[in-house]
């Protein structure tokens, strides 16, 4: 019996998303999103302000939290980029087609958050021909999902 033991194909991915998301420079959630194709990571996301705009964690102001808006409410209010959008824009789209993405969420206190793609993320993975999405709910269970099926 050998003493080491290796994470599968999915455990490894969803690891390394989680690594991505602590980029992240919301207060309230961390998102790391990976796209993979044939087992060759194509792109990497984290939720953050577009380039060359001030993020959360400098200004010390997020008004989604300051208006007291639930999770998934009042996306307009918030300057961040998604962490799928972000992996989807810096991706080759030749190579995103017949991908899988992989997305973990945590919470401010570490917790795991729901990784489970907002609509207009999965309308994004859809439209970049991404065939898979596997992500972690909060209560750290896989979830293996045709993108085109998830709402």
């Amino acid at each position: 019996m050998n003493k080491y033991s290796r994470p599968d194909w999915t455990e490894y991915f969803l690891d390394i998303a989680r690594a991505v998301g602590r980029r992240s420079t919301c207060f309230r959630r961390r998102y790391g999103a990976i796209i993979v194709k044939d087992r060759i990571i194509v792109s990497t996301g984290y939720n953050g302000a577009p380039r060359g705009e001030d993020n959360c964690i400098d200004t010390g102001i997020c008004e989604r939290e300051r208006q007291h808006v639930p999770k998934g409410q009042r996306y307009e209010l918030c300057v961040a980029v998604h962490a799928e959008q972000n992996a989807i824009i810096a991706a080759d789209p030749v190579k995103m087609k017949g991908a899988v993405i992989y997305i973990v969420g945590c919470n401010e206190d570490g917790t795991l958050a729901s990784g489970k793609p907002c609509l207009l993320c999965r309308r994004m993975i859809c439209n970049a021909m991404i065939d898979k999405a596997v992500y972690l709910e909060a209560d750290g269970s896989v979830v293996e999902a045709d993108p085109r099926k998830i709402y």
